[in-house]
């Protein structure tokens, strides 16, 4: 259990004997980014915090590029991580590609979760015939010659890109200094897992109430992209933002939390 749970960097709080939220961050961040989302939820939830293996204040050592080949290899971690908390009827609130992440650990343990939100998901980045992803192939191999060539300039330019929030540049530089922070070959590696990841199959097997969280103007994960998700998770609740750009959570904690909170009491 101590290894597992300092792999991740699993951190605490909240309501012990409330019903578990667990909060999974994206691509490049880690756990802070949830720090004005959680408050909201401490009174009656017990919070699960941690970061993906070759993020924030995980073992690198722990990184394995086969094991991480996948994103069944974070799943996996997911877990771990609730297995060694003895946790059930885990709400899993995943951000980007760890909306996917939620969706696959759903299928490898489906008695720890009783629900699962979904803020910016995409189950595949690049466009195949009639599915819009939002990016083409040849956007996505640019994307990823960038990176290879050049990690810090690639975090300065997509950084703001990503947030969406050019009258906060603030925001822009959290992010890019949260790129910045993590080892060039895993988050080279990780991209490419991220961006060449195709779970459009796997949205059919989640059983759990759902809530899709769509931002509005995101350039990762577009609104068609949503309501794909939406349309293909039977039963699944779509919730449209005002909040622009891809990381609400920092954006628009109040809206992203009021979301979430009536998701959870309807």
């Amino acid at each position: 259990m101590e290894r597992v749970l300092q792999r991740n960097c699993v951190r605490l709080a909240g309501s012990p004997e409330s019903r578990p939220l667990m909060f999974a961050h994206g691509f490049g961040c880690d756990q802070q980014m949830w720090r004005f989302v959680v408050p909201e939820f401490e009174a009656d939830h017990r919070i699960v915090l941690f970061d993906h293996v070759g993020a924030g204040r995980s073992d690198l050592s722990a990184y394995d590029r086969e094991r991480y080949n996948s994103l069944r290899g974070y799943a996996a971690d997911v877990v771990e991580i609730c297995r060694a908390l003895e946790l059930t009827d885990v709400v899993f609130v995943g951000h980007s590609v760890s909306a996917m992440i939620g969706v696959l650990a759903l299928q490898a343990a489906p008695d720890v979760f009783g629900a699962l939100v979904m803020i910016g998901p995409s189950p595949r980045y690049v466009d195949d015939a009639d599915y819009v992803g939002g990016f083409s192939r040849t956007d996505i191999a640019g994307l990823l010659d960038v990176l290879d060539a050049n990690h810090l300039g690639w975090s300065a330019q997509m950084a703001p890109v990503i947030m969406g929030t050019p009258d906060r540049p603030e925001q822009a530089a959290e992010l890019t200094n949260s790129f910045c922070r993590t080892d060039p070959d895993i988050i080279r590696h990780f991209a490419r897992v991220t961006f060449l990841s195709d779970n459009r199959a796997d949205l059919a097997t989640v059983q759990v109430p759902t809530l899709v969280l769509q931002c509005s103007d995101d350039v990762i994960a577009p609104e068609v992209v949503g309501r794909y998700v939406h349309e293909h998770i039977p039963g699944s609740v779509f919730t449209q933002l005002a909040a622009t750009g891809h990381c609400p959570h920092l954006s628009a904690p109040e809206e992203t939390a009021a979301a979430l909170r009536a998701f959870l009491t309807g």
